[in-house]
Order: C-alpha cells, then sequence, then structure tokens
C-alpha cells in the first residue's frame, strides 16, 4: 500500500494540471470621465492603451487583469467590459475571379446588371458623392487597385503595433463573406460581352486559400467606388489580415473615422454580442450626424430571434442582401429592423492584384447602401434614411414569405434630387 501511494500522489497531479487550465489574463475596457487620473489606474491591472477622443466624453482605458475588478467605489468608472475577439467566418471569397477587359477604364464593372438593376447610371447624372468621405472599417485595402485609385482619402491603422487587436476567445464571426459561389446567366452573360478573362482553376486555385481578410476591404471599396464616383473613401483598418478584430478596435475606429471628417460609414461585419463600447461609439456618430450603415449578416436568421451588431443598433441603416429577381438571397438574414436591402449575389468588385471576384454576401449590399448614402449627402441633405427608403422598391409580392423583413430595394436614382 505504501508503494502505491507516491503512484497515486503523481497519478492525481496529473490530473490536476490537465483537468484544470491556469488563469489565463484578459482585457477589459473602461470609459472613464475626460479628468481621470489613468495612471491610478494601474492597481487594477496592466494599462494596455489609452484612447481619447476629440471629444472630451471619450476616454478609454484598455486594461490587462488576472479577474475582473470591482469597480463600485470607483466613481471615476463609467462603464467597464471585457473586450471580444472576434474573427471571420472562413468561407470563399468568390464565385468566379477574373480579369479586366484589356480596353476598359478602371470603372468598367459598374455598368454590370445588379447596378443596372438599382438605376445606378441614371442617377450619377444628378448626384456624384463630390466632397463626402466613406468611412470603410474594414481589413486592409489594395491601395494600388485601378477600381480604387483617385477614391482614397487618408485612413488609419488600427492593426499594428499598439492598434489594439487582442487575443481573447470568442466564437462572434465578423466580416460576412457568404459561401455562395453560383453564378446567374446575367452575370456570365455581362462578363463574356465585357471581354473580361476567366482566370481558370490552375491559376485561380491559390486565390481562395488566401486569408480570410485578403480581398474583403478591396472588394467593399470599390462598390462604394463605382456607386458614389466621386466620393472619397477613408480606409479604417480595424480587421488583420487573418480576420481577427474585437469590440474595442471596432470601436475605437469608428470614433477616429467620425473625428476625422467621414460623413458616412461602411460596416460590413457583424457579431451576436452587443457591446457598451460599441453602443457608446454609434452613438457618438449619430450625434455627430453621421450616417450609419451595416450588413445584416448571412445566417438565413431573423433578427428578432437572432439580433446581429451594429446593424441592430438603433439608428443604423441595416441592409439585407437580394438577387436579380428581387428574391432574398438564401443566405441573407431578414427581420422587421432591416430598413433596406440591395443586390448581394454575384456583385462584381475589385479584389488584390488587378483581379476582380463575383463576391456573394451582405457584406456587399452594405456598400451598395452606402454609396447611395453618399449621393444623398453630397446634396446637403444629412439624414438620408427618409430620401433611400421614400424612393425605394417594395419587393414583398416577390417574397411572401418575408413581407415586412427585407426592408425595400434601393433605387438609386429615386432617391437623389
Amino acid at each position: 500500500m505504501k508503494r502505491l501511494r507516491p503512484l497515486l500522489g503523481f497519478v492525481l497531479l496529473l490530473f490536476s494540471v490537465f483537468s484544470f487550465p491556469a488563469f489565463a489574463d484578459f482585457d477589459i475596457v473602461l470609459s472613464l470621465p475626460p479628468n481621470a487620473n489613468v495612471p491610478d489606474l494601474s492597481g487594477y491591472g496592466v494599462i494596455q492603451d489609452v484612447f481619447r477622443s476629440s471629444d472630451p466624453d471619450v476616454l478609454w482605458v484598455q486594461l490587462r487583469v488576472s479577474v475582473l475588478p470591482n469597480f463600485s467605489s470607483n466613481s471615476n468608472v463609467r462603464f467597464s467590459e471585457q473586450i471580444r475577439l472576434t474573427t471571420l467566418p472562413s468561407n470563399p471569397h468568390a464565385g468566379c475571379w477574373v480579369t479586366a477587359p484589356l480596353t476598359a477604364d478602371a470603372s468598367w464593372y459598374k455598368t454590370q446588371p445588379s447596378f443596372r438593376l438599382i438605376n445606378l447610371d441614371n442617377a450619377l447624372r444628378y448626384a456624384t458623392g463630390r466632397g463626402v468621405a466613406v468611412a470603410v472599417i474594414d481589413s486592409l485595402m489594395d491601395y494600388s487597385h485601378p477600381a480604387l485609385a483617385g477614391h482614397l482619402t487618408s485612413g488609419r491603422d488600427f492593426t499594428g503595433p499598439g492598434g489594439g487587436i487582442i487575443l481573447n476567445d470568442s466564437s462572434a464571426g465578423y466580416l460576412d463573406d457568404s459561401s455562395a459561389g453560383y453564378l446567374d446567366q446575367a452575370t456570365i452573360t455581362y462578363l463574356n460581352d465585357s471581354s473580361a478573362g476567366y482566370l481558370d482553376d490552375s491559376s485561380a486555385g491559390y486565390l481562395d486559400s488566401q486569408p480570410r481578410a485578403w480581398s474583403h476591404a478591396t472588394s467593399v471599396g470599390s462598390i462604394i467606388a463605382a456607386i458614389a464616383t466621386d466620393a472619397m473613401i477613408m480606409p479604417v483598418v480595424a480587421f488583420g489580415p487573418n480576420g481577427s478584430s474585437d469590440t474595442l478596435t471596432i470601436a475605437k475606429a469608428i470614433i477616429w473615422a467620425v473625428d476625422n471628417g467621414a460623413q458616412v460609414i461602411n460596416m460590413s461585419f457583424g457579431t451576436e454580442d452587443t457591446s457598451k463600447v460599441m453602443q457608446k461609439a454609434i452613438t457618438y456618430a449619430l450625434d455627430h450626424s453621421v450616417t450609419l450603415v451595416a450588413s445584416a449578416g448571412n445566417n438565413n436568421t431573423s433578427l428578432t430571434s437572432v439580433p446581429q451588431y451594429p446593424a441592430a443598433y438603433s439608428g443604423v441603416i441595416s441592409t439585407a442582401a437580394t438577387n436579380l429577381r428581387d428574391v432574398k438571397a438564401s443566405f441573407s438574414n431578414y427581420g422587421p429592423t432591416i430598413v433596406m436591402d440591395a443586390p448581394g449575389v454575384n456583385i462584381i468588385s475589385a479584389a488584390p492584384g488587378n483581379l476582380y471576384g463575383c463576391m456573394s454576401g451582405t457584406s456587399f449590399s452594405a456598400p451598395i447602401i452606402a454609396g447611395t448614402a453618399a449621393l444623398v449627402r453630397s446634396e446637403g441633405v444629412t439624414s438620408v434614411t427618409q430620401p433611400i427608403t421614400s424612393g425605394a422598391i417594395n419587393i414583398d409580392a416577390q417574397n411572401p414569405a418575408y413581407t415586412g423583413q427585407l426592408g425595400k430595394r434601393v433605387d438609386v436614382r429615386n432617391s437623389v434630387n
């Protein structure tokens, strides 16, 4: 029996080591008044970052702690919450990859079937978005792509050293590429007629193995550039190349965009988790008369039962996706809180390296609405929801199972004067 005791002790030690993980540090964000003494917070944990806005109402401190402190006796702490990491779903990037026609200008894709459906050509005779800055909170863009040349203004990268992305686990998924990869006949015909060149499997196979965020921002930005041809796109990088971001980084990106002159902000991402710091950023933008557009998500789920943020926040123009027949895209979320819908199946848009892809997802419907908002704002209108919705097309008849749950399909010409 005595010989068994050391062995039993060793087994118990192994059980304790492998069955119970060690405590790990995690990051929280604190909201403080402008005159707060930030160094005093070091007694709670290690200060990682301090973020201030031009508005003194925003002072956020990122703190690394081992356990959640009790701030009930600290009158300076307005709120605190754990910072959540979010990542992209690993879905295919596109239904097809093409190269631009050799004789085409950089905006050749502006005449694609989806943009004809929304009456874009006629709208651009009346408004072009001149004088409006549209912030794209997303991953890194290919700034050298011809589709974006002349459309970009100064932005900021929040993902570099000290930028903000942290590494605590979350199951939430952000930038919402859809796995829908089929091509409709109209898109095929358009590409054939335009003389765009398809990339065969041997040439394009490596593209779908690129990191999750590889093409997302470039695609989103190029859609805005096609809709609002004279607007300036402000790239605000909040997602790393592997598709990682977190609630604080996104909130800082929104605040920074507002403080640096964005009049429209496109947010082609979403999570099921609400966040105090992200809610504060949304309210801040709305208080500064910034138009906010967000994708509704690609889970084919009712937003009544499973809300998606930031689309679910009041004042945000939540956007669903439809096809060329004005029928809800198979993947698109839906619900009575949806404000608008726009084409989101096989949208031809730019990809890094002077390529183009046929993209599907509400991520690519949202920038159509953001571009339309830029057109309206270039006419001197600040509150754009009413002009966009009043000129939009009711598509309930085409979607009897989703009556009142898709908003209205945008008609860009009807949105402008």
